[in-house]
Formats: C-alpha cells, structure tokens, sequence
C-alpha cells in the first residue's frame, strides 16, 4: 500500500501549501451598448479557509499513517 502512503504525502504537502500560498482568482465584467463593449477585469488573490487547510492536512497524515500500517 505505498501508493496510499504517497497519496497522503502529497495531500500533506498541498495542505501545507495552501495555507501561505494565496489563489488567484480573475473576474470579467463588460457592458454592451450602442455596438461597444466596455469592460473590466479585477483580479484576487485569496487564501483558502484555514479549516479546509487544516482538514486536508490532517487527512494526509491519516492517509499515511493508513498506508504505511497496510502490508
């Protein structure tokens, strides 16, 4: 079962990385009249929710736990 040990590393490590490394996010908006298009573009940059950083954190550490225990 190293498959499901490598899995929860990588799990682990993108928890890890979610938690300093903000996500961008791009927003579009454009209005039509008379034939021209005006528009403008916004872009974010977010972090996700520390609980969702902290589940899949703990999921990975369970995962590779699961899978080094599984022979």
């Amino acid at each position: 079962m190293k498959v499901l040990f490598w899995v929860g590393m990588a799990v682990l490590v993108l928890g890890i990385v979610s938690l300093v490394v903000p996500m961008p996010r791009t927003e579009r908006d454009s209005v039509k009249a008379l034939g021209m298009t005006v528009g403008v573009e916004t872009r974010h940059e977010e972090k996700i929710p520390p609980a969702v950083g902290a589940l899949m954190i703990l999921s990975g550490a369970g995962l590779m736990v699961v899978g080094r225990r599984a022979k």
